[in-house]
């Protein structure tokens, strides 16, 4: 039987070497499976055609009941890798914690454990009259937040 940790490690086993990053593999329905990549680099849609007929031949026949679709993460989808986190430190992104706060903010660093966003501010201090804007850093375990996606803007 085809499972999804088999998929993972033949991905895992073809991008090794490449500048290529597996960030998921899931069963849609009874027949479709998703291989989703990504890169530092944009994604060669000729490479997402070898990876699928790699990943057909290491499994021979029992792939002849699935549809097969490879190809990169789409810009605003959730991020669920540390890579992910890592490509995008510099870059504007939405967080969604568990408690509900909607947050955006530059990301400005991400490890193993946690991940942190600076996000600008307009707070009033006391004897003042006006709001000042200031800047403010958050960091987050992975634990406490449902998602966080690259933030596009149009200016």
């Amino acid at each position: 039987m085809l499972t999804k940790e088999a998929l993972e490690q033949t991905v895992t086993e073809k991008l090794t070497g490449t500048d290529y990053y597996l960030i998921d593999v899931s069963f849609q329905s009874d027949t479709i499976i998703i291989v989703e990549i990504d890169s530092q680099k944009d994604i060669d849609i000729d490479f997402c055609v070898e990876l699928s007929n790699y990943i057909k031949s290491a499994f021979g026949e029992e792939m002849d009941k699935y549809d097969l679709e490879v190809g990169s993460v789409g810009l605003t989808t959730p991020f669920k890798t540390l890579f992910q986190y890592k490509k995008n430190i510099g870059n504007e992104v939405e967080v969604l914690t568990k408690d509900g706060r909607k947050l955006t903010g530059t990301l400005t660093e991400a490890t193993e454990d946690y991940f942190s966003i600076t996000m600008e501010k307009k707070i009033r201090r006391e004897g003042e009259k006006r709001k000042t804007l200031t800047t403010e850093t958050e960091s987050f375990d992975y634990q406490s937040i449902k998602y966080t996606k690259y933030l596009i803007k149009f200016k």
